[in-house]
């Protein structure tokens, strides 16, 4: 196999058209380019200088190498600027996984800033729920899971005790009442959840225990809801109860569309979402600081603005 070094002093002499000039030019002695030089044709078995008295010409096979290092040394050069920009995550790949309602505000924040500084990267997105999420990040097969956690269906904890994910959490999301109109409670703003009970409900089918977040709660304030529907697709739960099909928990980042329905805020302690990123210690692809740096402002925005509108 050609040793690239060696192809690169042929490369110099062509360049310089003497040893002397080759050998300032690669900082060596003009006994080490000469001995590189004997080396390389001694491997390849054959002559690739003509030697005279006061100069060198290259052999017309020595004009083919030279042709083929020069080759060589754009790819090397295009290699190192390219890993360059991967190291200082300005290029490259980021994986991302995220939940639905996230893709509403916060993570489109975060990705206009993140590709505005970075359009080299290549983007892959991913929707599921956390617990779809966390084995795929786990795996390495993402970078970063944009999640959330209900107090009352916790894991966080339980994926921090494997010591692959962490989280970082960034903020409490409320959860929301959604009515319709002329529903008995469409002029409140604050209501509990046992004012409910007999309700038809518009539920979600459940997270990673499959038991979703209203029947826990329910059961704590002793009833069952009636659930008439499930949907994970909050703007199909919200057309649903503007037709009066029933009321319904939306988490607050979930609330694209109120047109035609009464929101209220719920008084309720542990109806409301947790809301943070999830990654792994050992990943050493530069451009996840860079996501996370915009993420962390993205999640300071959409709180500012859910505090003022829901606090």
């Amino acid at each position: 196999m050609l040793n690239s070094a060696r192809l690169l002093v042929l490369l110099e002499i062509a360049r310089r058209g003497t040893i002397v000039a080759a050998a300032q030019a690669l900082h060596l002695s003009p006994s080490a380019v000469s001995h590189q030089l004997a080396r390389l044709e001694q491997e390849l078995g054959v002559a690739l200088v003509e030697r005279q008295p006061q100069s060198l010409r290259l052999t017309p096979a020595g004009v083919r190498l030279a042709e083929h290092a020069q080759a060589i040394a754009d790819l090397m050069a295009v290699a190192q600027d390219d890993l360059r920009a991967h190291s200082e995550g300005t290029a490259g790949v980021l994986r991302l996984g995220f939940f639905a309602s996230a893709g509403l505000d916060l993570l489109p924040r975060a990705l206009t800033a993140f590709s505005a500084r970075h359009p080299q990267v290549e983007l892959e997105l991913i929707m599921g729920q956390p617990h779809e999420l966390l084995p795929d990040l786990e795996a390495g097969r993402l970078d970063a899971a944009v999640v959330f956690e209900h107090p009352l269906d916790p894991w966080i904890r339980q994926a921090g005790r494997q010591g692959v994910a962490e989280v970082e959490l960034y903020f409490d999301e409320p959860q929301l009442v959604i009515v319709p109109l002329r529903h008995r409670l469409g002029r409140r703003t604050l209501v509990r959840l046992a004012e409910l009970d007999g309700e038809s409900w518009i539920g979600t089918h459940g997270g990673s225990t499959g038991e979703p977040v209203l029947e826990r709660a329910c059961a704590a304030e002793g009833f069952r809801p009636r659930v008439r529907c499930r949907s994970d697709h909050y703007q199909v739960t919200i057309n649903l109860a503007r037709a009066g099909m029933g009321v319904a928990l939306i988490p607050a980042l979930g609330l694209a569309d109120s047109a035609g329905v009464h929101v209220c805020r719920l008084d309720h302690p542990q109806l409301h979402r947790r809301i943070g990123v999830a990654t792994r210690a050992t990943n050493r692809n530069p451009a996840v600081r860079a996501f996370l740096t915009e993420l962390r402002a993205a999640a300071g925005e959409v709180r500012s603005l859910l505090e003022l509108q829901w606090s």
